[in-house]
C-alpha cells in the first residue's frame, strides 16, 4: 500500500500547492495516527482527491489574501477541521454523517473530480496553476492552448496512456500509478533536455517544520466555515470507504471512533503543514486483497513512507509535474460516478436533476451550497412521495361494505347494525405533519355521523403536526353533536396524545383497546 500511496501523495501535494512533501508528509500523518487512534481495522487514510481539492481551494483563497500568513491560515484551518471531526466523534454522530441521499453524494464527489481535472489542465499544458481556480483556469485556457509546452503535453499524455490502458495482468503486480511515475520519469531524463521540463526538485530531508496556529480576527467566520466543509468531508469520504472495507472483511467499523481517529489526525497533518486525509478506497481495498486484518498495516505503511522521505527525498528531484498532472487527472477521472452517471436516467429523473444539479454546483458555485440545496430538495421530493403514500393510510368509512380498513366479519357487522351514522376514522403507519391535509379532508364530512371512532391501533408514531390535527379533527366532531370514540393501544402514540392534550377530549369511558368494544359502544350510543 505504501508503493500505491507515493505517486497519489506527490500528485496531490503538487496540485494542492502546498509542495510534494505536504503529499507525502499528509500521507504519513494522516495514516500512522488515523491507523492508531480510528475504529476501522483495515482501513488506510491519506489525501485522496475530494479532500486535496477543498484545501486547494482554501489554500489559494488565503495566500491571495495573506501572501506572508495565508499557508499557515490555511493549515490552522485543517486543524480546526480535525478538531470538529473529533467533536463530532466524541457526540457519537457518526452514523448520521452518511444519511444523504446518494444522488447529493454522487453530484459533489463527481462535480470534485470535474474540479480536479479542470485544476490539472494547466500543468498539463506546460504552465503553473494562473489562479482563480475552475473559472480562472477556464479562463485562461485560450492562452495556456496558444502556448503550450508539447513536450510536458506529451509527457502528461504518456502517463494517462499508461493509466487507462496498462494491461490488467500488470496492474496486479504494480499499481499503474507507479508504472507511469517510473516510466515517464525515466523517459524525461533519457529524452528530454533537463531545463526544458518543470520538475517538482528534491524533497527537503529530515521531519517538517511545526505550523504555529494562525487566526486573524477580519476571516475567523470563513475559517470556521472552511474548517467545517473539510471535516465534513473527510467524514464522510471516510465512513463511505470504511462501510466498503466492511463488506470485504465481514466486520464493522466503529463510526464515531474512526472520526476522532481521523480528526487526531488530520489535527496533526495542520500542525506539521501536511495535506489533511481521509479514507482511501484505493488503498484500503488493496490492504484487505493483502491480506491485512489489523491496524498494524496501516501503521507500517506510513513508517515505510516515513523511510522514502528521510532517507531517498532525493529520488523525486527528476520527476516531471506533467506527470504528477497526469496522474491527478486520472484520480480525477475516477472519482466521478461513472456507475450512477450510466444509469441516473434509467432509474430516475428526479435523481439525475439532483445529481447533475449538484455537481454543477460544486464546480462553478461553492460545495455548501451544492449539497445544501441538493439535501434541502431530495428531502423535499422525499417527504412529497411519503405524503402521498401515506395519505392513501387516513381512511374513513361507515359502509360495513367497504374493505378500506381492515375489520374482521363480526366487526363489518357491528359496523353494518349502524345503519351508517357511525364514521369509522382509521389511520395507519407512521405519521408525520405532511398527512395533516389527508385527516382534515377525511373528516371534514363529520356533522353527518351521530359517532367517530378514532382508530389509531396500528400507528407507532405521531408528530406535533398530526397530534393537532388529530386534535381539530376530535374538537370539530364534539361541536357537530357527535361522540368521538378512541383506540389507542400504542403506548407512544398515546404518550405523544397525552403530550398534547388530546386525550383530555375524550372521556375515560370513550376509551378502548379493542375495535369490537368500540364498534358495540358506538352502535349502542346511535341506536339509542
Amino acid at each position: 500500500t505504501a508503493i500505491i500511496s507515493l505517486p497519489l501523495a506527490l500528485a496531490f501535494g503538487v496540485a494542492s500547492g502546498a509542495g510534494a512533501e505536504a503529499g507525502l508528509w499528509g500521507a504519513i500523518l494522516v495514516g500512522l495516527f488515523a491507523a492508531l487512534f480510528g475504529g476501522s481495522s483495515t482501513l488506510i487514510s491519506e489525501p485522496t482527491g475530494p479532500m486535496t481539492v477543498i484545501m486547494t481551494a482554501i489554500l489559494t483563497a488565503m495566500v491571495a489574501r495573506y501572501p506572508e500568513s495565508g499557508a499557515a491560515i490555511a493549515f490552522t484551518v485543517v486543524m480546526m477541521a480535525g478538531a470538529f471531526q473529533i467533536l463530532l466523534g466524541t457526540l457519537k454522530l457518526g452514523k448520521y454523517i452518511t444519511l444523504m441521499p446518494y444522488s447529493v453524494v454522487s453530484g459533489f464527489m463527481s462535480g470534485i473530480g470535474v474540479i480536479l481535472i479542470i485544476l490539472q489542465l494547466s500543468p498539463l499544458l506546460g504552465h503553473p496553476s494562473p489562479g482563480g481556480g475552475v473559472l480562472g483556469t477556464l479562463s485562461a485556457l485560450p492562452d495556456l492552448l496558444a502556448n503550450l509546452k508539447f513536450s510536458e503535453l506529451f509527457l502528461g499524455l504518456l502517463t494517462l496512456g499508461i493509466l487507462f490502458f496498462l494491461p490488467q495482468k500488470y496492474r496486479k503486480q504494480v499499481p499503474a500509478q507507479l508504472v507511469a511515475l517510473v516510466v515517464v520519469t525515466l523517459f524525461s531524463v533519457i529524452f528530454f533536455d533537463t531545463d526544458d521540463i518543470r520538475r517538482i526538485g528534491e524533497i527537503p530531508a529530515g521531519l517538517p517544520s511545526i505550523v504555529v496556529p494562525t487566526f486573524t480576527s477580519d476571516i475567523v467566520v470563513t475559517m470556521v466555515i472552511d474548517a467545517l466543509v473539510l471535516g465534513t468531508l473527510g467524514c464522510i469520504d471516510t465512513l463511505l470507504t470504511a462501510v466498503i472495507g466492511d463488506s470485504l472483511t465481514r466486520k464493522e467499523h466503529d463510526s464515531d471512533r474512526e472520526l476522532q481517529g481521523q480528526g487526531i489526525a488530520n489535527m496533526v497533518a495542520g500542525l506539521f503543514g501536511a495535506l489533511p486525509g481521509a479514507g482511501a478506497t484505493m488503498g484500503t481495498v488493496t490492504n484487505i486483497q493483502v491480506g491485512a486484518r489489523s491496524p498494524l498495516s496501516g501503521v507500517t505503511r506510513a513508517l515505510m513512507l516515513a523511510l522514502v522521505v528521510l532517507v531517498a527525498g532525493g529520488l523525486t528531484e527528476p520527476i516531471p509535474m506533467a506527470v504528477l498532472a497526469g496522474i491527478a487527472v486520472y484520480v480525477g477521472v475516477n472519482i466521478l460516478d461513472w456507475a450512477f452517471i450510466q444509469r441516473a436516467h434509467k432509474i430516475s429523473l428526479q435523481g439525475m436533476a439532483i445529481m447533475y444539479g449538484v455537481m454543477l454546483l460544486t464546480v462553478f458555485v461553492d460545495l455548501i451550497v451544492a449539497v445544501g440545496l441538493g439535501v434541502f430538495i431530495s428531502n423535499i421530493l422525499v417527504i412529497e412521495r411519503l405524503s402521498r403514500e401515506q395519505a392513501r393510510q387516513v381512511k374513513a368509512i361507515s359502509d360495513a361494505d367497504d374493505d378500506d380498513v381492515p375489520l374482521t366479519e363480526s366487526e363489518r357487522k357491528l359496523l353494518d347494525k349502524a345503519n351508517g351514522k357511525v364514521l369509522f376514522f382509521y389511520l395507519s403507519g407512521p405519521m408525520i405533519f405532511s398527512v395533516s391535509k389527508a385527516i382534515t379532508r377525511q373528516h371534514s364530512s363529520v356533522e353527518q355521523y351521530q359517532a367517530m371512532i378514532l382508530d389509531l391501533t396500528d400507528v407507532p408514531m405521531i408528530d406535533v403536526t398530526v397530534g393537532l390535527a388529530l386534535e381539530n379533527a376530535i374538537r370539530d366532531a364534539q361541536e357537530a353533536h357527535c361522540e368521538v370514540y378512541l383506540l389507542c393501544p400504542n403506548e407512544k402514540t398515546r404518550a405523544e396524545l397525552e403530550k398534547f392534550k388530546v386525550i383530555d377530549l375524550v372521556p375515560d369511558q370513550n376509551m378502548f383497546t379493542f375495535r369490537y368494544e368500540a364498534l358495540n359502544a358506538a352502535v349502542k350510543q346511535v341506536n339509542t
